[in-house]
């Protein structure tokens, strides 16, 4: 009989991650970047693809766009050892390409044994890749800020950090979402909180 999916662990996909051949990036990469965070995160950041300093130390948004993450984090309020923060592909493509169809496949059972075990209340997906391979999307400048629905989970659309360093313009935008979806999640915790109290 096969493993039971009750027996998956966040470890066990990291492990499986680390040591995954399934697509041409698996030859290039210094290390995998399996992502990382708390199985109780109530939200889950989910971005293109890791970059170089990612693929150097094998950790999610390490380098510039993710000390913009960090810092904007801060100021909404949510500390990111309370989040999960991954990638579509958990490969750096080379150049810091926009990964390719084939890649998306490959590494999607991935992201979709993360998502089932963590169950997040809401998906914060960061820029139009990970929007286009979640959900289909095109624009995300005009979708950025909105909570979509799909399946009964929640998507919150924003920029990605990256986008802030080729355009500084975005950052408020970005500190806006994010301080938005600080409110949605706080706002969702006091109504369960309520209900509790009624019970």
């Amino acid at each position: 009989m096969g493993a039971q999916k009750h027996d998956d662990s966040l470890e066990k996909i990291a492990a499986n991650v680390r040591g995954c051949p399934l697509c041409k990036l698996s030859r290039s990469r210094k290390n995998a970047v399996p992502g990382e965070g708390q199985l109780s995160a109530k939200i889950m950041f989910i971005g293109e693809a890791p970059g170089r300093s990612e693929d150097e130390k094998g950790r999610p948004f390490v380098g510039a766009a993710g000390r913009i993450l960090d810092e904007l984090l801060k100021k909404a309020g949510i500390e990111r050892s309370q989040v999960f923060i991954t990638n579509i592909v958990k490969c750096r493509p080379p150049n810091n390409r926009v990964p390719k169809e084939d890649e998306l496949t490959a590494c999607r059972p991935y992201l979709d044994r993360q998502i089932a075990l963590i169950k997040p209340k809401v998906i914060c997906i960061l820029g139009r890749t990970a929007y286009s391979a979640l959900l289909g999307g095109s624009s995300i400048t005009a979708n950025r800020g909105k909570i979509v629905e799909r399946a009964g989970q929640k998507y919150f659309l924003t920029f990605h950090p990256a986008a802030v360093i080729y355009n500084k313009d975005l950052l408020s935008a970005l500190e806006a979402d994010l301080k938005k979806l600080a409110v949605e999640i706080n706002k969702k915790e006091e109504s369960e909180v309520s209900l509790e109290d009624y019970l």
